[in-house]
């Protein structure tokens, strides 16, 4: 895919979603930290319904230490893996005040050093809270990548590279939830809606899913004029 493609990709993107940003519901860094830790292999409105409740109990890192992880698990057991997130939250929060006088770290390697963080959680905090030019691949933005030929790999690593290395340097920081929006409701997994795509003209999927032109209908009209 050539550069003035990705470009013209990324414009109708930003035209279609004017306002792209994380759909994890949050009021601070470290609500933002906790819900994308608590987001994995779950859905975004599954942890927002949980930690509505669980923010208003606890939204610092001590308060959310103070509950334990039974008590963080009354609030967070609709959640997939909630046991095993739990533990990681609570020594996250242990973490954050030992080391980082209860603040979120804005680097890669401290955040990368917490519990329960991994290279995607680090890249949606430094990108949706510290704003850096970050990509977090998760399923969305691995799958478009392949499928439209704008990041192609066999891993995200490899993608997330990909995705770093092309995408035109207005839209970088952007990008991530760009990709995530339209993956998530137009350029979905088992049914893609390439009838409705903003960019499926410059989409490289070979198999687009688009409607039938009822050509008979047409024709009809035509002969009976």
């Amino acid at each position: 895919m050539n550069a003035e493609k990705r470009l013209a990709i990324f414009e109708r993107l930003a035209a279609a979603i004017p306002n792209p940003t994380t759909e994890l519901e949050h009021s601070s860094t470290f609500e933002l930290l906790i819900a994308v830790i608590l987001s994995a292999q779950a859905t975004d409105k599954g942890v927002n319904i949980a930690t509505r409740k669980l923010f208003k109990a606890a939204n610092s890192p001590e308060a959310i230490f103070n509950l334990g992880i039974e008590g963080l698990e009354v609030y967070i057991k609709t959640i997939g893996l909630y046991h095993a997130k739990a533990k990681n939250v609570i020594a996250c929060c242990k973490q954050l005040i030992e080391l980082h006088n209860s603040s979120v770290p804005n680097t890669r390697a401290s955040l990368e050093a917490l519990p329960g963080v991994g290279r995607k959680t680090a890249n949606v905090i430094l990108n949706t809270a510290f704003g850096e030019p970050t990509i977090a691949v998760d399923t969305h933005l691995f799958r478009l990548g392949n499928r439209t030929k704008l990041a192609t790999g066999k891993n995200v690593l490899q993608v997330e590279q990909k995705y770093v290395k092309t995408i035109p340097k207005e839209y970088l920081q952007a990008a991530h939830h760009l990709l995530i929006l339209h993956g998530r409701y137009t350029c979905t997994a088992r049914s893609p809606k390439c009838g409705e795509c903003c960019i499926v003209d410059l989409c490289e999927f070979k198999d687009k899913v688009l409607p039938k032109i009822n050509l008979m209908a047409g024709h009809d009209k035509v002969m009976t004029a």
